[in-house]
């Protein structure tokens, strides 16, 4: 799976989107999970779905439907630079050794001072009071945004 990750990433290094994941599903679905800087848009999903069904093609990559889509609004966080790049951002981590019996937290991720690969994450505890974790990017076991959604709407 790692050779068909590898594969799709270099098809796709010239266009203007990141590869965020390489899915085998059911039923021979292939799904390929995309992103862009301001998100993606059904133009890239198209571009992408296009070029990656002529390489794999080429490549004899079996599968029956390829899926091509956004990593929607909870996107994992695998990389360090994913993590660089969404500091400021809600997230939730889950890390590989518990801090204070808990390894699940929700919060707003940023880097720390004068560090490259160290982040803080601040969380509310009680209303009104915040609570901040340091963590080491080698130290998370997973992580994805956790944006708060409002699906109230505007009042009138």
């Amino acid at each position: 799976m790692s050779d068909l990750y590898i594969l799709t990433q270099q098809a796709i290094a010239g266009l203007d989107v990141e590869l965020v994941d390489v899915e085998r599903a059911a039923l021979g679905l292939l799904r390929v999970t995309i992103d862009k800087v301001g998100g993606v848009n059904i133009e890239d999903c198209e571009q992408v779905s296009r070029l990656l069904s002529r390489v794999y093609e080429v490549e004899n990559i079996d599968y029956k439907r390829l899926e091509v889509g956004s990593p929607g609004v909870d996107r994992p966080l695998r990389t360090l630079a994913d993590f660089l790049r969404f500091a400021g951002e809600r997230v939730e981590v889950k890390l590989r050794t518990p801090i204070d019996n808990r390894k699940v937290f929700s919060g707003v991720l940023s880097l720390k001072e004068g560090q490259d690969k160290v982040f803080c994450l601040t969380f509310d505890v009680k209303k009104n009071e915040s609570q901040v974790i340091e963590f080491a990017y080698e130290d998370v076991d997973k992580a994805k945004l956790d944006p708060v959604l409002d699906f109230k709407g505007k009042k009138k």
